[in-house]
């Protein structure tokens, strides 16, 4: 079976992650993209939004959890993230991609982005 893909892109949210104290106390736009990969065939057949992924259902969570308690790595942010994701059951994988594009790095750079793949065990 091949699986369909859900893509949820430019998601801001503004939050405290970083290794620097500076970076907790003042804070930083962080972008999301969350990438899943499911059937959508049940939804499309029955036109039952129950029956697929609620997108913006999925950004409210993804949202919450990049805007709560601070975590030093964008890996680490990313991984969390993955896992609401697949915290769905019809979601067979997740690809997150967490941009800083504010990253304290002293040298001209357009972003700083990582990017994480995961699937249902």
């Amino acid at each position: 079976m091949s699986l369909d893909r859900i893509s949820l892109l430019g998601l801001r949210v503004f939050a405290r992650h970083g290794v620097l104290e500076h970076e907790r106390a003042e804070g930083q736009e962080f972008v999301v993209d969350a990438v899943i990969w499911l059937d959508t065939a049940p939804a499309a057949v029955t036109d039952d939004v129950a029956r697929t992924v609620h997108y913006g259902e999925l950004a409210g969570e993804l949202v919450r959890c990049a805007a709560g308690p601070p975590v030093n790595l964008i890996e680490t942010l990313a991984d969390r993230l993955a896992a609401i994701c697949l915290a769905r059951p019809c979601v067979q994988a997740a690809e997150v991609t967490v941009h800083k594009p504010q990253a304290p790095i002293p040298h001209p750079f357009r972003d700083v982005t990582v990017t994480i793949h995961r699937t249902r065990e």
